[in-house]
């Protein structure tokens, strides 16, 4: 198995499969590659930002690629390299994606399926888009097969807002808030498991957790958890002036992603299906 994109998440998968699957990282750095070998992953260095990135051993291989677009642009560039070198070394047996539940754009707070045409709104969005739409000519083309998982916010060890809490920053007040949906990242690394081994070519599967709520209630419960002041709340009027343009464009968008297709399908039983499960899990459990 390779894990293109060996952060958070591929580490965490990483422990998951410790003693069962040998795993390969791919990391774009030396400090990178450094930081999985300490962790007994087995690192391969190549930089999808280079103009002819190196060879990797794929041919053949379960693929998991996590590894995000650029940061600016409509476009993955990246994607369009990883699967350059496919086309040169090998092509996988089968990708598994990691997008974003973002390319449906603001739903009214409706509830969402797979089936949902997409809309995106942000740039962000729409180079997760152009990911997709990449690999799926590329596996139509005679390539490998490829399993989509769009995601929500990922939380988990390590992985809160406790930061921004202690600093204070506001939100926007609750009644105004937009519906929210996560994932804890234990149940991602499940939700890309069972995408590998048993997800149907060429499918889309919603990685969230089935239970939406707001960010004001997201924060309220982690700064009770921890101690930390509750964040102030402010107008929706108001957000223009004082949120960051990151936190705007998540209340421009308000939708309830349904996971039906997961559980159902995929046969993914969440250990942390709700947010009081989860969170004290993240808590208690140590930051890695």
């Amino acid at each position: 198995m390779l894990v293109v994109g060996c952060g958070y998440v591929g580490r965490r998968m990483a422990r998951r499969l410790a003693g069962e699957s040998p795993l390969m990282g791919v990391v774009r750095s030396r400090e990178g590659a450094e930081a999985l070998a300490r962790e007994g992953i087995a690192p391969l260095i190549a930089d999808l930002d280079a103009p002819s990135p190196p060879p990797l051993p794929l041919a053949g291989e379960a693929v998991f690629y996590f590894a995000p677009p650029p940061r600016s642009g409509r476009t993955d560039p990246r994607m369009a390299r990883f699967l350059d070198v496919c086309e040169r070394n090998g092509r996988p047996r089968r990708i598994v994606y990691i997008s974003t539940t973002g390319v449906y754009g603001d739903c009214s707070g409706e509830w969402v399926d797979e089936t949902r045409p997409v809309a995106p709104v942000e740039d962000r969005a729409w180079r997760r888009v152009d990911a997709e739409r990449r690999l799926r000519r590329w596996s139509d083309a005679g390539g490998g097969e490829v399993v989509i998982l769009r995601v929500p916010g990922i939380y988990g060890p390590g992985r809160l807002p406790l930061e921004r809490l202690r600093k204070g920053l506001p939100l926007v007040r609750e009644q105004e808030a937009p519906w929210t949906n996560r994932i804890h990242v234990d149940d991602l690394v499940g939700a890309c498991l069972a995408g590998m081994e048993r997800g149907r070519p060429g499918e889309i599967y919603h990685a969230a957790d089935g239970h939406p709520s707001t960010m004001v209630d997201y924060f309220n419960r982690i700064a009770d958890l921890t101690g930390l002041p509750r964040p102030p709340q402010i107008p929706l009027a108001e957000a223009r002036n004082r949120l960051s343009p990151g936190m705007l464009a998540y209340m421009r968008e308000s939708r309830r992603i349904d996971n039906r297709r997961l559980r159902e399908e995929l046969g993914v039983e969440l250990q942390y299906p709700t947010l009081e499960k989860g969170l004290p899990a993240c808590v208690a459990s140590p930051a890695r």
